[in-house]
């Protein structure tokens, strides 16, 4: 993906100015607990991604039903056993709010919500709430303010809805993967909904991302926000070439990959080269070979980050990382995974994997009975868990 950077409109700059004198007027009592603790921190030491639940379906689709079974106490149950000590819980917004009343909660809705998190809760696994819209709803933040502030009175409804939970144990996620090219105004709404979230509940730590989709050069051009109780967020899917190879919804070129290894060498993608036809796939696949991926260039790409932390002294997890299952060789997808985790853990960053039954699993799950995938546990540093 090109990195288009958009010079910001006097509107952005407003914006921008406007909410970051906010966040400085009601950063006080932020600032004064000097940053996330070391102890809350080490809460989102190794996470999994509960995907496809109360996010990232049709909108029709959040029934009762659907939500009672897709992921259920036994997945949650299963989730501890294999050593992971929180989830990342996707929530689509719309069966939420009404953009013409977005303080009002749908309280149905709401209820089911609340279900699920006093499951997590209740089986001592810790929980992000992340706010995970369809594509039309964050499109839209690109260009409409009134989007941004009914945004804005929506965050600051939920947060107050969540305030009364431990904060030690609850994390509130701004926004998934902005997808706002602009990145100064991705700076000034991020800053404005930061706002709204730490006036309903002045005690959580809240998760923030750079713009666009959230990657390690989004994290990077990020200015820190006044308030200190954040924890900065990034997605890891280097290469997508490999991390990607075969789906259908990142680009033109993927979906024509298979059986991509890792690590790449020039030698080790030649005999897939030679069966590749389409001249576009083929360029990338060798330029792939080419970059020589493998655990030294990954933890490269992992200190930048490190040391954008260290220098601004703040605390800084990576919520999604993975690869697409389907395609990929087995021990090559284990190989990648250990070697972004160990790099992750090397520089004290806390780690989500994406996902736990999706298409990027830690499980295999048919007929309702979810079994770990053993290989992938290993890659995770978890392969002790001994769960069945």
């Amino acid at each position: 993906m090109t990195d288009k950077r958009a010079f910001p409109t006097c509107a952005a700059i407003t914006l921008a100015i406007f909410a970051s004198l906010s966040t400085l007027l009601f950063g006080a009592e932020a600032n004064a607990q000097n940053g996330v603790s070391a102890a809350r921190f080490a809460r989102l030491r190794h996470g999994i991604n509960l995907s496809h639940w109360f996010a990232q379906s049709l909108i029709g689709s959040y029934k009762r039903e659907y939500l009672a079974s897709h992921t259920t106490a036994e997945d949650i149950k299963l989730i501890k056993a294999m050593g992971f000590d929180h989830v990342r819980l996707s929530i689509e917004p719309a069966p939420l709010w009404n953009e013409r009343e977005p303080e009002r909660l749908n309280a149905e809705y709401l209820s089911y919500l609340d279900a699920a998190v006093r499951m997590i809760l209740d089986r001592d696994l810790d929980v992000i709430l992340d706010i995970h819209p369809a594509d039309e709803f964050k499109i839209k933040l690109r260009t409409d303010d009134r989007h941004v502030a009914a945004f804005a009175k929506f965050w600051g409804a939920l947060a107050r809805h969540f305030a009364h939970t431990d904060p030690e144990r609850v994390f509130f996620e701004v926004l998934n993967e902005p997808m706002v090219e602009d990145g100064y105004r991705w700076m000034g709404i991020q800053a404005k909904l930061v706002a709204a979230i730490r006036e309903s509940a002045p005690r959580h730590t809240i998760i923030v991302c750079g713009h666009r989709w959230s990657g390690p050069n989004e994290l990077l051009f990020l200015e820190p926000l006044a308030d200190r109780n954040v924890i900065y967020n990034f997605h890891f899917y280097e290469p997508m070439v490999f991390t990607h190879q075969g789906a259908t919804w990142a680009g033109p070129n993927l979906p024509l990959l298979r059986n991509v290894p890792y690590p790449s060498t020039p030698e080790a993608v030649a005999p897939l080269l030679a069966s590749l036809t389409d001249a576009a796939a083929r360029a990338a696949l060798r330029a792939y070979g080419e970059e020589r991926w493998n655990a030294a260039r990954i933890e490269a790409q992992i200190a930048k980050i490190a040391d954008w932390a260290r220098k601004h002294g703040v605390r800084v997890t990576c919520n999604e990382f993975g690869v697409y299952r389907r395609f990929a060789p087995p021990e090559a997808r284990a190989a990648w995974l250990r070697d972004v985790r160990m790099s992750l853990e090397k520089y004290d960053i806390g780690w989500t994997m994406w996902d736990y039954q999706g298409g990027f699993s830690v499980v295999n799950k048919s007929g309702g009975r979810a079994v770990p995938d053993e290989l992938t546990l290993a890659a995770l540093g978890l392969a002790g868990a001994g769960a069945r």
